[in-house]
């Protein structure tokens, strides 16, 4: 299962970040400064102003929460009963439940954010990759992986 999770793991994480950084240039932020905003989280708010060393630092906390997300959809996968619903299925209800664990716990409590957001069009654009850039391709990969497994 480890190539399949490196696959999941550089997948999502790649669809996830080109995603916030799409959103942050409609935004008129800029990547480079969303990737420091990342930082922030775990290293502060001085993190913002750390130039380019926090914009990496920002892509590589990006990229350990996402280990954690298809580790533990890979978990769910292989030991619950999301294994056995389709994979679309299960891939919405992870990518709500990671929504709700993010939004809803780590930036409310990191930065006082509102959850759920009342903006109908932000909550929409919140959700999104949750579930359609993570939770789903986790599922799918998950499933291929263990549908090809010689203990399958």
């Amino acid at each position: 299962m480890r190539r399949p999770f490196v696959m999941a793991w550089l997948l999502c994480g790649s669809l996830d970040i080109l995603y916030a950084a799409a959103t942050s240039l409609v935004a008129g932020h800029g990547p480079l400064a969303m990737l420091r905003a990342v930082a922030s989280g775990p290293f502060g708010d001085a993190a913002r102003a750390w130039g380019l060393a926090g914009s990496v630092l920002g892509l590589l906390v990006h990229f350990a929460i996402m280990a954690a997300m298809v580790a533990a959809g890979f978990w769910l996968a292989r030991q619950t009963p999301l294994g056995e619903i389709a994979p679309w299925k299960a891939g919405t209800l992870y990518g709500l439940v990671l929504y709700g664990v993010m939004a809803g716990v780590v930036l409310h409590l990191r930065f006082g954010t509102e959850f759920p957001s009342p903006d109908k069009l932000k909550l929409a654009n919140e959700l999104f990759p949750h579930v359609f850039l993570v939770g789903m391709p986790i599922f799918y990969l998950a499933r291929r992986a263990m549908n090809t497994s010689p203990s399958a």
